[in-house]
């Protein structure tokens, strides 16, 4: 029998749960979980969680101890993020350095990040409908690479120097891409290290 670990990488869409599925009814009537995209075997977890409103990039396997090692070793996440205005160099100045958010009832400052506006538009999946992008503002992309992945951070970051996150788009993992996958394509994966090469 062959017991070694599988690993996947998936494009989530916008409004899906980072979670297989859920015991709960009224979460399930209302919600959609993974297990909605794809048959994944039996023992597949995911590596880190996106937020239902954010998207891309989304690390699956069936090795326990490789997922806790990715998520404690600081390894590098990197995002588009669509920003409700036109963000400032202050305020990039600022994220780069580090701004104070709330993370679990207390005020957290987040370790240093490199942060770029970028100079034409990304090219990805046409935007969910759901999403509410601004028609009568400008709004400007940014790409933001953390080594720390606190609950809805990067949408917390950019809140905080005056100009939300409309859309995010996780891109990396490490040096997994999410290259050219479209939202809810699954794509196995023969290797995972925890440095994600």
């Amino acid at each position: 029998m062959d017991n070694k670990p599988l690993h996947f990488k998936l494009y989530k869409p916008f409004g899906i749960i980072s979670q297989l599925n859920s015991k709960n009814p009224k979460e399930l009537r209302k919600k959609k979980f993974l297990n909605a995209l794809y048959s994944f075997p039996d023992g597949v977890m995911p590596i880190g969680r996106l937020d239902e409103k954010s998207e891309g990039l989304l690390l699956f396997t069936t090795d326990g101890k490789l997922s806790d090692d990715i998520n404690r070793s600081g390894v590098e996440k990197e995002y588009y993020a669509q920003l409700d205005g036109d963000i400032s160099n202050e305020a990039i100045t600022l994220l780069k350095k580090g701004v104070a958010i709330g993370f679990q009832g207390r005020r957290y400052v987040t370790k240093a990040c490199r942060v770029h506006k970028l100079d034409a538009l990304p090219i990805l999946p046409e935007a969910d409908k759901k999403i509410r992008i601004g028609r009568h503002r400008p709004t400007s992309w940014i790409c933001i690479i953390l080594t720390e992945g606190k609950f809805r951070q990067v949408r917390k970051m950019t809140a905080a120097v005056g100009f939300p996150t409309l859309r995010l788009v996780r891109i990396r993992v490490g040096d997994i891409t999410i290259e050219k996958l479209l939202p809810g394509e699954v794509k196995p994966l023969s290797n995972l290290t925890g440095k994600c090469e």
